[in-house]
């Protein structure tokens, strides 16, 4: 639908080879979906771990190059044709065939419903340009460690930015902060590791033979 819009558009002659990947996400009470076609990714905050909501499009990501291949496309060094680093994505047109038509490049998104409960505290939307530099743990731990500090979702986000360019990021950068509640994060408790003491053969050896004299 998006990809049809888009190239119903008034066109733009030195705008015939642009494209962009892009991901939605939907929340209706206690579920929500999310919508990626591209590298751009959805990553749920879940009392401190991440959990990773979308699949990064590249053409050797083993289910993106079954279909390429399958519908006679190719891959070079990671490029599909020698010239896209994602597998789907809108515009493009010119790796695209007919509307409606199976080809490479798909602008389909896939989806993914995931329910909510008490331990999801936010969500991360980014471009590639974040997770290019930074592990989705990573970026997790940075957001769950602002918003004790502030609360702030948009300040969460700016930090990710901050990062990612102190990390020399070649990319553009986007990124999306959501929280699920108002309040800040809790506290997590790490469980006491109880001592555990242990006895060499020699001291076993030894109590027992104390024992028996008892």
């Amino acid at each position: 639908m998006f990809d049809s819009h888009i190239r119903n558009c008034p066109k733009d002659p030195h705008q015939n080879y642009k494209f962009c990947s892009f991901i939605i996400a939907k929340r209706n009470s206690r579920t929500m979906v999310i919508a990626n076609a591209g590298d751009s990714r959805a990553v749920l905050g879940k009392r401190g771990r991440a959990i990773e909501l979308s699949k990064d499009h590249k053409p050797n990501c083993t289910s993106e190059k079954l279909r390429i291949e399958k519908l006679g496309g190719v891959i070079y060094d990671g490029y599909l044709h020698g010239q896209l680093s994602v597998a789907r994505a809108l515009g493009d047109w010119h790796l695209k065939g007919p509307k409606g038509s199976l080809y490479p490049l798909s602008s389909e998104p896939e989806l993914e419903e995931v329910f909510l409960n008490e331990e999801d505290e936010f969500l991360i939307m980014g471009c590639d340009g974040i997770w290019d530099v930074m592990s989705s743990q990573y970026a997790v731990t940075i957001v769950r460690r602002e918003l004790m500090l502030h609360n702030d979702p948009e300040k969460c986000s700016e930090v990710l930015v901050r990062e990612a360019l102190k990390r020399n990021t070649c990319d553009n950068l986007t990124v999306l902060v959501v929280c699920f509640s108002p309040g800040p994060p809790p506290t997590i408790e790490v469980p006491k590791i109880q001592k555990r003491r242990s006895i060499s053969a020699e001291g076993l050896d030894l109590l027992k033979g104390v024992l028996s004299n008892v």
